[in-house]
């Protein structure tokens, strides 16, 4: 733990991030993960956008591929990635997301993660004390991504009682622009969409793409798609509404008489879709913004992705035998332990937000079956109180409080495991409410 004299000796920004880290479990719940044999006292960890369902088909492939050349033991094409993974990574896009004008290798950026490049648009477009645009709920890294090295403010959208998928919830956006502008003085420069989103696990219908993009053109916003888990969108089998929306790319949009192209940027990479967090390999993918690429040329030095990520994705993402049937394959197990978790929860009184298809979620209330369990406990923060609990049974999930959750109560939970430990998380959550 950093001492108090230790703060006074670094710079204001790193004491912030100090603090910052110090309300961040996750790490320590890392260092401390149950296994059944060798450590049945830690952590099962339900808490992290991981998939682990396909680790052993991955690695299978890697494994077998795995012969490096010297090459990627040099800077090789420089830091924005190699010329060979941009083409591969632009054939994929093009393969899968449908693009309106397809994908050309001088329209990728490489860098060592989706983190680094929401970082570099957030630096790129804003400057610091200007905001960006995000709604509630939201993936809790956005806030440190966009904010904490680039000094860039996230503005917060509440959507109150409307659909955050809905064509009203446009107007809510506005009305956050509109009142932070006034109140500050400073510009909104961007908006950030997670689509699919996490947390909730659903696709914005395109009609709300084209809506928001609009909405974007009106004020001279950039519109940065987050399509992390663009691929991830499987089957629901167990909710009848709301019914599914199937994934549409912000690439597939004709922006003809909707938004400049320049203004329109698609985030994606390795970490969720082939379950692959420690490649650390994203990018980013503006088809009409040169300046962009300019300004990345001079800082993707500290987001340089090692030769190992570059050789390894671009092996993967030219096997398009293997990348079709992987993809399929992860779809049939997010479906199916999508429906394992959510039997159990309804077993045990536990309501989630259906209709979720997409990535690796479920959105759940367990402050109000802990409060329909225990209605003399008049806790001040269910939310607190709840995750003392389940810290207490060794069980880590993420706390609603931390993704901008307009009510107490709500947490999210990775599904992506295999049935073995997603049964014992869930056990554990529910002895936690329940005890």
């Amino acid at each position: 733990m950093t001492q108090p004299e230790e703060l006074g000796a670094i710079s204001c920004r790193a004491q912030n991030a100090v603090e910052s880290s110090s309300k961040n479990l996750m790490w320590d719940v890392m260092k401390d993960l149950w296994c059944e044999s060798i450590n049945p006292n830690g952590y099962v960890n339900v808490g992290v956008a991981e998939n682990l369902l396909m680790h052993d088909h991955l690695l299978e492939f890697i494994n077998r591929k795995l012969d490096l050349p010297a090459r990627y033991l040099t800077y090789n094409d420089g830091g924005g990635g190699s010329t060979r993974l941009r083409s591969a990574i632009s054939r994929f896009i093009n393969r899968h997301f449908n693009p309106v004008t397809p994908v050309q290798v001088d329209h990728v950026v490489v860098t060592n993660g989706v983190s680094s490049a929401i970082e570099h648009v957030s630096w790129a477009f804003a400057d610091p004390g200007d905001g960006i645009l995000l709604g509630r709920p939201f993936y809790g890294t956005f806030i440190p991504d966009v904010s904490q090295r680039p000094g860039t403010t996230v503005v917060q959208v509440s959507f109150d009682d409307c659909d955050v998928f809905g064509l009203e919830a446009v107007d809510k956006y506005e009305q956050a622009l509109l009142h932070f502008q006034k109140t500050t003085g400073r510009k909104v420069k961007g908006l950030v969409l997670c689509h699919p989103h996490n947390p909730l696990g659903r696709c914005y219908p395109k009609p709300v793409i084209i809506k928001l993009m609009q909405f974007c053109q009106k004020y001279r916003l950039h519109f940065i798609s987050d399509e992390i888990y663009a691929l991830s969108v499987w089957q629901n089998t167990v909710d009848e509404s709301p019914p599914p929306v199937a994934f549409e790319s912000a690439l597939s949009v004709d922006l003809n008489g909707i938004i400049d192209p320049h203004l329109v940027h698609v985030l994606w990479g390795m970490s969720k879709d082939f379950g692959a967090n420690g490649l650390r390999l994203g990018a980013i993918i503006s088809q009409a913004n040169t300046g962009l690429h300019d300004a990345l040329q001079a800082v993707t030095l500290y987001s340089y992705a090692s030769g190992v990520s570059d050789y390894l994705t671009h092996c993967i993402l030219e096997n398009t035998e293997f990348t079709d049937r992987y993809i399929s394959l992860n779809r049939k197990r997010l479906s199916d332990s999508y429906a394992f978790a959510v039997q159990h929860l309804k077993g045990h009184g536990i309501e989630h937000t259906p209709g979720c298809n997409a990535a690796f979620f479920l959105w759940v209330n367990l402050g109000k079956r802990y409060l329909e369990l225990h209605p003399e406990d008049r806790s001040e923060d269910v939310s607190d109180k709840v995750m003392q609990r389940l810290l207490q049974k060794k069980v880590f999930l993420a706390s609603g409080s931390l993704f901008g959750s307009e009510q107490a109560g709500w947490f999210r939970i990775v599904f992506s495991h295999p049935v073995e430990y997603l049964r014992v998380a869930l056990q554990r959550i529910v002895a936690a409410l329940e005890d």
